[in-house]
């Protein structure tokens, strides 16, 4: 079974971009990052995926929406993003 895709729209400049994008390059997995810092069409899709969602970064593994950096930190530090990934 391979890794599910994983993507993450940030913004230029974004410190919880990069405490997040840093996490899932220690745990060894490709992620795909969408910057939206102009808006555009990535912009849409973040917003069409996660309609609530108004910060970034907003992280999606798979089809499940994990939130942001303080959710994805969350769900290493419970154990819980392993599962996720595998």
């Amino acid at each position: 079974m391979s890794t599910p895709t994983i993507d993450i729209y940030t913004k230029f400049g974004c410190g919880y971009c990069y405490r997040a994008k840093q996490l899932l390059k220690r745990k060894g997995v490709a992620f795909n990052e969408h910057d939206i810092t102009l808006g555009g069409p990535k912009k849409a899709e973040m917003q069409s995926r996660a309609p609530l969602a108004r910060t970034v970064p907003q992280i999606f593994i798979g089809d499940t929406h994990v939130g942001g950096s303080d959710e994805l930190a969350a769900l290493e530090r419970s154990g819980k993003l392993d599962q996720m990934l595998a």
